[in-house]
């Protein structure tokens, strides 16, 4: 957990020095839609999901 943390910590420096927060939005959206994915691959919605794309 201590590295993941690092990284999440690294992003929110980078987003903050540079003024680049227009990346907060998008990465969670892309999390998001990853995980979409990932939980609905064996259910029954997935051809509904995938419709989508």
């Amino acid at each position: 957990m201590g590295s993941n943390n690092s990284i999440l910590h690294e992003l929110w420096q980078f987003m903050r020095v540079r003024k680049k927060f227009w990346l907060g939005p998008m990465l969670l959206v892309l999390v998001l839609l990853g995980l979409l994915i990932v939980f609905t691959e064996g259910s029954s919605l997935a051809p509904f999901i995938y419709t989508l794309f």
